[in-house]
Order: C-alpha cells, then structure tokens, then sequence
C-alpha cells in the first residue's frame, strides 16, 4: 500500500509539470502569432483634387474708352445720341455708338446676344445697329458697318471689345411733342476657355 501511495505521489507531480509544459508551449504559439501579427507592415495613400470657378462678366462703354458694368435694366448706360435726338423731325437719323468687352480677369470668352425693346419708342421711329471696327458713330460709320442687326456676336479675347453703332431714325409718321425710349440689352453666355 505505501508502495502505490509512493507511486501515486511520484505522478503527481509529473502530471502537473506536464500540464505546465502543455499550457507554456501554448502560450508560446500565441505569443509567436501575436508577434506576427504586431510585426505586419502597414502604409497609406492619399489623393485630394483642388478646384475653384473660372469668371465670366462684360461690360460696356458709351465712349468706346471708359468702360463700366451697368448690370440692370433700373440702371443702363446713357446712349450718346447726336445733338438734335431730343428733338427729332421727319427724315431725322441720330447715331451713337457703345462698345462691350469682357471684364477684366474674366477666363471665359462670351456668347453675346443683343436685344432692342421699341416698346416705349416713339411712333413713327426705327431703331437699328451695325457692328464696326472703332468707337465712332456717325452715318458714314454706320454705312461702311457689318452685319445689320446681327442678334449674336462673340468676346473671344481681353481687351478685345466689340463696336456698335446704333442709328434712330424717324419718318413722316412720327407725332409732336412726345417722347420715348428704346432700350438695348446684351446677354452674355460663358463660352470657351480663354
């Protein structure tokens, strides 16, 4: 009896060593793995795009020198018309000229569309305009100009503007003692990069 009470003791111990070994060598490969996974490489990349708006504007000029916005109809340029338009007869033709440009820093060019109300004109009056190559309006410009009423034009550089000359021009129709107004308007649409 004492034998197998010697014996018993004797694998005791032995069990718990081997329990300690088992629990050691699993806590080896854990702590490989963990060390693996601590050791993996990481990076990153990055993008980011940077973006702003172009600009886009025109402007005009009564004198085809001194240039200014006039963005409402509340507000518009003063036409230059000839002495005498505030006092038309039959057979009169009053000229004035306007020049249009792109705004200064504008990176588009421009698409203009150009628009005549006679709405309040006077009766027995007729508006009309030509494209010409400077800023002077008279009938002699106005016959050597282009494109009669031409509804479109293009602003395809800075400092590059566009001349009209415009011609009021009254007949026999035309009553005493009133007045009116005819109003232009220029619409610009963003066009190609300048």
């Amino acid at each position: 009896m004492s034998l197998d009470h010697t014996a018993h003791e004797a694998e005791t111990p032995r069990r718990g060593w081997t329990k300690a070994r088992a629990l050691l060598a699993g806590g080896l490969v854990l702590g490989v793995g963990a060390a693996i996974t601590l050791a993996a490489w990481t990076d990153n990349e990055w993008a980011r795009g940077l973006f702003g708006s172009g600009t886009f504007g025109i402007e005009g000029s009564v004198d085809g020198a001194t240039f200014a916005d006039h963005p409402t109809s509340g507000d518009p340029a003063e036409l230059s018309f000839a002495v005498g338009a505030d006092n038309l007869a039959p057979a009169s033709e009053v000229f004035a000229g306007y020049a249009v440009r792109l705004s200064a820093g504008s990176t588009y060019a421009a698409d203009v569309t150009l628009t005549q109300d006679t709405t309040d004109a006077l009766s027995g009056t007729t508006a009309s305009y030509v494209y010409t190559t400077g800023a002077t309006c008279d009938a002699a410009a106005f016959a050597a100009g282009t494109n009669p009423n031409g509804a479109t034009f293009e602003l395809a550089a800075l400092d590059a503007p566009a001349f009209l000359c415009f011609k009021v021009a009254a007949d026999a129709n035309l009553e005493q003692g009133q007045s009116g107004s005819i109003t232009w308007t220029f619409t610009a649409e963003s066009g190609a990069t300048l």
